[in-house]
């Protein structure tokens, strides 16, 4: 029987958008007990203050606070690491992704089908906010760059929405700080051979005056990790059969020091 979702939240200066992400998060209906793991990435524009607060009252929240900014990628291996869920999704602070996506996105999971779930801007009937034609020209290139390196058939490889089975991510050994961890994550998974499924998501981007932050840089960081990855992570063995991989992660790992915890 399901038992817990672990929603990782990387944050950083969202003060306007948190409030409500975290209550819609927690308003999602689903079979599986909520842990909504926050990591504030040294916030300076108050979302420490509200973070706060929002744990002191709610608590299934716990938070983390990174003694320095290090980036989206170094926050989510923080909290990666403090997930105690039998499932973990990526969850951005900001409201470009519906929580109530989840349900369609843990479907192959809780089905026992995935170990790995993508979720789509670019596939299904789901809403989509019309914004940037170079970016979804970008976020296209990307993907099929690291399609040809990891032969998975995926249509938006840089999407917020992955979920995994917990042992999964945490037997994943990640390095990039910033957004290169969604190429990094793709081709390490794929190089596993891990069963991933994608489904479609709704989404509703947001412009550069309203706090969106990746930019050219990280598409020129995405392609050298593209690159990176694609030669130097080897084809790994077939995976544990699910049973003995759920007893081998069953264990999270210990909190690292560098990182205060909010109960």
């Amino acid at each position: 029987m399901p038992g817990k979702l672990s929603v990782v939240i990387p944050v950083y200066n969202e003060r306007r958008t948190l409030r409500e992400l975290i209550a819609r998060v927690q308003a999602v209906r689903l079979p599986l007990e909520k842990e909504i793991i926050c990591v504030d990435d040294c916030s300076t524009d108050g979302t420490t203050d509200i973070l706060r607060e929002l744990a002191a009252t709610q608590p299934n929240l716990r938070v983390l606070f990174q003694p320095v900014n290090r980036g989206k990628g170094a926050a989510l291996r923080e909290g990666f690491r403090q997930a105690t869920g039998d499932y973990v999704i990526v969850q951005d602070a900001d409201l470009e992704y519906d929580p109530e996506d989840y349900p369609q996105m843990l479907a192959p999971l809780l089905e026992g089908k995935a170990d790995v779930v993508f979720g789509s801007r670019f596939m299904g009937g789901r809403p989509h906010r019309v914004l940037y034609f170079w970016h979804s020209v970008g976020n296209r290139l990307l993907t099929l760059l690291s399609n040809m390196v990891s032969d998975l058939n995926l249509t938006d490889m840089e999407t917020c929405y992955k979920a995994f089975r917990r042992e999964v991510i945490q037997s994943i050994v990640l390095e990039q700080d910033r957004f290169g961890f969604e190429p990094e994550i793709t081709i390490k998974v794929a190089r596993r051979r891990l069963r991933v499924y994608e489904v479609g998501i709704s989404y509703y981007g947001r412009t550069y005056e309203e706090g969106k932050k990746i930019g050219w840089k990280d598409g020129i960081q995405a392609l050298w990790c593209i690159a990176k990855y694609g030669l130097t992570v080897s084809r790994a063995p077939l995976p544990l059969p699910p049973a003995e991989a759920a007893a081998y992660g069953s264990h999270p790992a210990p909190q690292t020091d560098e990182t205060t915890t909010l109960h």
